[in-house]
């Protein structure tokens, strides 16, 4: 793939948000930007238009089903990783029937962070 993929990280916790960056570092893509509550990430989405979306589920403003929701009316092409607390996998199936294309459970190991995404920049 030689056009860089334009990743948006979402999620409450700046840790959460460096861990993801950290963990895909060495994918061949720029970080077009980051939101901590949903509804800065609709209107980053809006403005930046990434290929990717890594989406937290439980935050404020707007929670990140909602978010998935709104982002794909914008661009039905989307991907999106939903990024769940282990103890809610069933909010995690419910992003996948919304349009998410995969979900990883935090806390998640380089290793599956790194399979979601290498998935979903393969197809």
């Amino acid at each position: 793939m030689s056009e860089k993929v334009k990743l948006m990280i979402v999620d409450d916790s700046s840790i959460i948000r460096k861990l993801i960056r950290k963990y895909l570092d060495e994918y061949n893509m720029e970080i077009v930007g980051e939101a901590s509550d949903g509804k800065s990430a609709v209107e980053l989405f809006k403005e930046k238009r990434p290929d990717i979306v890594t989406m937290d589920i439980v935050m404020p403003e707007m929670d990140g089903l909602s978010v998935i929701e709104e982002i794909l009316k914008i661009d039905p092409d989307v991907k999106i990783i939903a990024v769940t607390a282990l103890s809610d996998k069933s909010t995690g199936i419910q992003a996948i029937k919304l349009g998410a294309k995969s979900f990883v459970t935090k806390p998640f190991s380089p290793d599956k962070l790194q399979a979601a995404f290498a998935k979903l920049i393969s197809k």
